[in-house]
């Protein structure tokens, strides 16, 4: 009988490309969200830039995940088309077995029909050996007819599956042709943001000026607090001869209760939950090339995440509030103490708690800024003692 194909492998593969493809769906059309909001304020944007240039990039992740799928289905076609070949051999060959029962069965009684055949017998042992050859026989026959149908109906279904499998491979190529077309457009309105703010060269010279001076302002207001942090906890060490303790690689000290939050906060580096349920990141950390400007590098000592508006800015990890400020073009800030570690959000319109708060992760601490563009962002830092973080390396992967 016929060799059975595994599928497993390929059910896999499914599954996770089902999952992928579920994964980019969801980024585009938040992205399509943010871009629409952007787009409302009727003023060409960085972060209209931003958000354009992320959907083109999901969108080509898109077009590489249907690509697969359809490559995928192809592999289902071949395979499907297999089993329907071994399937028509096997009929084949159970038919023509049937065929030969049949045939070998008439010879061997002589053209008697098979009740004749058995009442013929001379002698009891004889007609009780004929019952016998009879039964067997009749159940041969049966469980042959019975593999027939089987077949047939396996036969059936693999081709109604085949059709299937080509109907889909259809759908996902509409699908594809309809996203590169989608993915032209979002090239062309990307050249013309561009376009237009080159045009701009003079007042976004200004503006990248202006925001390192705040960016500078920023960093002096966070090292300055943590600075008073490390001072105080020296003191209350110093206070209390030495019976504080240090985090693993720590030169800080620190309680046992604050060593084992920053161990905990160490341990969950690549897991964190992002500050913003839905978003992504516009500005990376480090110092990059302006996206338009020729000869221009951005310093950032954290990420920018844009997102909708009136987003919900969320704590990380558990900690203690140790700053609230207003820092002009950073609006809103809070720094919050994980041990030895610190993250810090800004960018906000509303702030929820105030220093000295014990907060959660997830939990709510105020509400990000939506500037005169449209563009909803949080500027977000992670710091280890005096010495900034990339924040990406330390968030769940999106």
């Amino acid at each position: 009988m016929r060799t059975e194909v595994n599928f497993a492998q390929t059910a896999k593969s499914r599954a996770q490309l089902e999952k992928e493809k579920e994964a980019v769906e969801k980024r585009l059309l938040e992205f399509d969200k943010i871009l629409k909001q952007t787009a409302e304020s009727k003023r060409v944007s960085l972060g209209q830039l931003s958000a354009v240039s992320k959907q083109l990039e999901t969108r080509v992740t898109y077009i590489r995940t249907l690509s697969s799928e359809v490559a995928l289905i192809n592999k289902e076609i071949t395979e499907t088309e297999g089993r329907i070949k071994a399937l028509e051999n096997d009929l084949k060959n159970l038919k023509e077995e049937y065929a030969k029962m049949v045939y070998t069965s008439s010879k061997l009684n002589q053209g008697l029909t098979m009740t004749t055949f058995v009442f013929s017998s001379s002698t009891f042992k004889q007609f009780y050996m004929r019952l016998k050859y009879l039964k067997q026989y009749t159940d041969a026959r049966k469980k042959q007819v019975e593999q027939i149908e089987k077949v047939t109906a396996d036969l059936a279904a693999q081709r109604i599956r085949l059709e299937d499998k080509k109907e889909e491979k259809q759908q996902v190529i509409n699908k594809e042709e309809e996203q590169r077309r989608q993915l032209a457009r979002s090239r062309t309105d990307q050249q013309k943001i561009v376009s237009t703010l080159e045009r701009q060269e003079v007042d976004l010279r200004k503006k990248i000026a202006e925001a390192k001076k705040q960016q500078q302002n920023l960093n002096n207001l966070i090292k300055r607090a943590i600075e008073e942090e490390i001072r105080r906890a020296e003191a209350e060490a110093k206070k209390a001869n030495s019976t504080a303790t240090k985090a693993s690689g720590s030169s800080i000290p620190l309680t046992p209760e604050a060593a084992a939050l920053s161990n905990s906060f160490a341990g969950n580096k690549g897991k964190l939950p992002w500050p913003v349920e839905s978003g992504f990141i516009s500005k990376r950390f480090g110092t990059h090339p302006h996206p338009t400007l020729k000869g221009i590098v951005e310093d950032n000592d954290g990420v920018d995440i844009q997102t909708n508006p009136n987003a919900q800015v969320r704590a990380v990890f558990d900690g203690e509030v140790t700053k609230v400020a207003t820092v002009p073009g950073y609006g809103g800030t809070i720094l919050i103490k994980h041990g030895e570690y610190y993250t810090m959000y800004s960018k906000l319109k509303v702030v929820s708690v105030k220093s000295g708060d014990k907060v959660k992760a997830k939990q709510v601490i105020g509400q990000v800024y939506t500037n005169k563009e449209g563009v909803a962002e949080v500027h977000f830092e992670t710091w280890k003692g005096l010495q900034p973080l990339d924040p990406s390396t330390w968030l769940a992967g999106r």
